[in-house]
């Protein structure tokens, strides 16, 4: 049988592509499905079913699909906005800063995998972002938490090797290719090992439990940021193989304004 079966969901634009005079492929995560992947037929053209906004990056709505099943492509019906986020589409940093956390969700996951806790967690992100937090901070506690989701945690709270919990009597370095800290007993420094205080440590491991809501009332140093910054991008380059371009961009325009 060619039936196909719809469905609505919440979901969030990951990207979108002109196709054709009047089409749109676009790229969701939604909240039931995971990615999904979908053409709008005549979007460009239909104000009724899909709103201006609708189908852009970020844009968050409640999305009608059909399909015939799991791996096809979907066929985009209707998009009835929950939030366009304006403030983060008028502001470059703020733009730059949401581009990043979308091209995350995008590479580290899979088309038809679920997962409501990585919905939930880009939504929250969106909003704080949207309501005027644009802290280093914000980015690193995102990636964390992306990777504790997506299934590679960076071991924080031990050493790999003696297993013993960290504390600030040791210094340590975290090993990129491993994955997590080797304490000064277990390892000395050499390529693909980067040292981290106990500080930045104990800041990353609360960064990846606090609520979202309360993010912005932890007191971090700049050194703390710096490291944080150097540790989460250097393991996510790893896993990925390649450097993300929006992260690029983000960082050139940062430095261009100090």
């Amino acid at each position: 049988m060619n039936t196909r079966n719809s469905f609505k969901t919440p979901a969030i634009v990951l990207r979108s592509l002109d196709y054709g005079e009047s089409d749109r492929i676009v790229t969701f995560y939604t909240s039931d499905f995971g990615k999904l992947k979908g053409i709008a037929k005549g979007a460009r053209r239909s104000r009724k079913r899909f709103a201006n906004s609708a189908l852009e990056p970020f844009s968050c709505s409640y999305t009608l699909f059909s399909r015939k099943g799991r791996n096809t492509l979907a066929f985009i019906e209707d998009c009835d906005i929950i939030n366009s986020y304006p403030d983060i589409k008028g502001d470059l940093e703020k733009t730059l800063i949401a581009s990043y956390l979308v091209e995350l969700v995008d590479q580290f996951t899979r088309g038809g995998k679920e997962n409501g806790n990585l919905f939930r967690l880009l939504q929250d992100f969106l909003i704080l972002i949207e309501t005027g937090e644009t802290s280093e901070w914000l980015v690193r506690f995102f990636e964390i938490r992306l990777l504790k989701l997506s299934g590679y945690e960076p071991v924080l709270d031990r050493c790999l090797a003696c297993k013993k919990q960290v504390t600030n009597t040791h210094t340590y370095r975290f090993h990129v290719k491993e994955g997590g800290l080797r304490c000064n007993t277990c390892c000395s420094s050499g390529f693909g090992s980067l040292p981290v205080s106990f500080g930045t440590i104990r800041a990353l491991l609360m960064g990846k439990e606090v609520d979202p809501g309360q993010i912005n009332r932890l007191l971090l140093s700049e050194p703390s940021a710096e490291e944080s910054r150097h540790l989460l991008v250097s393991f996510i380059q790893h896993l990925l193989g390649k450097e993300l371009k929006s992260l690029r961009v983000l960082t050139e325009v940062r430095n261009m304004v100090i």
